[in-house]
């Protein structure tokens, strides 16, 4: 299945700002950090379709996955 990933602020770094890539069917969220070798511990938020999910959220063909760093300040 093709999945769409896109990344914010500084996961772009050295990677990319959007690609779609392919995955087996039951493909979770935590499998694609760990393909992109991002540490989940550094993941603020991400979201399917624009709604948030878990990591270990399932997912579909044709998703749209984006993945945000923690944002720290003050």
């Amino acid at each position: 299945m093709q999945i769409q990933v896109r990344l914010y602020a500084t996961f772009r770094i050295g990677r990319f700002n959007e690609q779609t890539r392919d995955y087996p069917p039951g493909t979770r969220i935590s499998k694609v950090l760990e393909d992109l070798e991002i540490d989940e511990s550094l993941i603020g938020t991400a979201f399917i379709d624009f709604k948030y999910a878990t990591l270990d959220r399932e997912l579909h063909e044709g998703a749209r996955l984006g993945i945000f760093p923690k944002v720290g300040g003050g």
